[in-house]
């Protein structure tokens, strides 16, 4: 197998770090342009996944609608979801379930999350869906 060309790594990282640093219109720009929406990155963390954990919900939103997978789990099993509970990114778990997320997926899911820190308006949340 040969090694990945250095200009797709280098244009994967910076895409990347703008999920994480919620920068929407460049983002939508890159998927528009045809970037996968779901790329991941080496622990199996997409674009959503980033952008959720840090509190981005302008850029989860226009993620989500192009596409983006709301319930894609990391290697580690994690979902946007829960991350953004983890991380206590209200709207941002707005968000994704207005974009499909499950608050059942993953390990440990997004209720398991509220649970576990007794956020008991999200675990009634979660609950009623």
């Amino acid at each position: 197998m040969s090694a990945p060309d250095p200009e797709v790594v280098e244009l994967a990282t910076k895409i990347f770090d703008l999920a994480r640093q919620g920068d929407a219109q460049t983002l939508a720009a890159y998927v528009d342009a045809g970037v996968p929406v779901n790329l991941t990155n080496d622990k199996g963390d997409t674009l959503v996944m980033l952008a959720a954990y840090h509190g981005h919900t302008e850029a989860v939103r226009a993620l989500l609608a192009r596409g983006a997978d709301a319930n894609r789990a990391n290697d580690r099993g994690q979902t946007p979801l829960a991350g953004a509970v983890f991380k206590g990114e209200d709207g941002v778990v707005r968000e994704l379930l207005a974009g499909g997320a499950d608050p059942s997926a993953g390990t440990p899911s997004a209720l398991d999350t509220a649970r576990m820190f007794e956020k008991n308006e999200l675990v009634e949340l979660f609950e009623a869906r």
